[in-house]
């Protein structure tokens, strides 16, 4: 019975096939915004840098050694982290810096897990677990197509953890007009979400 639980808990994935990795390219893309430092993104945007992530976790697919989907999003989450310090790198012309790396890993893992949060409320129960890996993707790609402005601010706030006066600074906007457009983007992904 104990088995059981934890299957539920833990879906396996299908670790044959390089092309689930596809699937995650809203997810990466909407982690990578929120890394790559506003400098960078016009000269390399965070879908270029997704998809050398996605291309290094195809042709290392056969590297990957879990079976879950939670493992997977962990696995293509450090490879992502590994390429954005490359960029920081590169355009600063440091040397490697491992505690960057392991920074920007533990970034990524902290705005997932708030992703997460957001989907699952207080206490998901295993169904709703089962349903995580899935409900992500639904999640980035919802993220993705809302207007620019609600999306940032639902960036900064639910995924970066940035307190609504922090938002409204860095958006250059009243704490008012973040909370609107916060209140409006979630509403929209909520009922996208439903829909679905």
């Amino acid at each position: 019975m104990n088995d059981e639980s934890s299957d539920e808990e833990n879906p396996t994935i299908d670790v044959t096939d390089p092309s689930i990795v596809a699937q995650y390219e809203p997810y990466l893309r909407m982690l990578a915004r929120t890394q790559l430092r506003r400098a960078f993104q016009a000269k390399v945007g965070a879908s270029d840098m997704v998809q050398q992530a996605m291309l290094q976790a195809v042709q290392g697919f056969d590297g990957f050694r879990g079976s879950t989907e939670a493992e997977l999003r962990g696995w293509l989450r450090q490879i992502l982290a590994h390429h954005i310090c490359h960029l920081d790198r590169d355009m600063h012309r440091d040397k490697r810096d491992v505690r960057r790396e392991q920074s920007i890993e533990q970034k990524l893992a902290q705005s997932s897990m708030r992703l997460e949060g957001l989907l699952a409320g207080n206490a998901p129960t295993p169904s709703q677990n089962v349903a995580m890996g899935e409900n992500v993707i639904r999640m980035a790609e919802a993220v993705e197509h809302l207007p620019e402005s609600q999306r940032e601010a639902i960036r900064l706030h639910y995924l970066e953890g940035h307190k609504l006066a922090e938002v409204a600074e860095i958006l250059k906007k009243s704490s008012g007009a973040i909370a609107g457009l916060l209140h409006r983007g979630m509403k929209t992904l909520r009922q996208q979400l439903s829909d679905r």
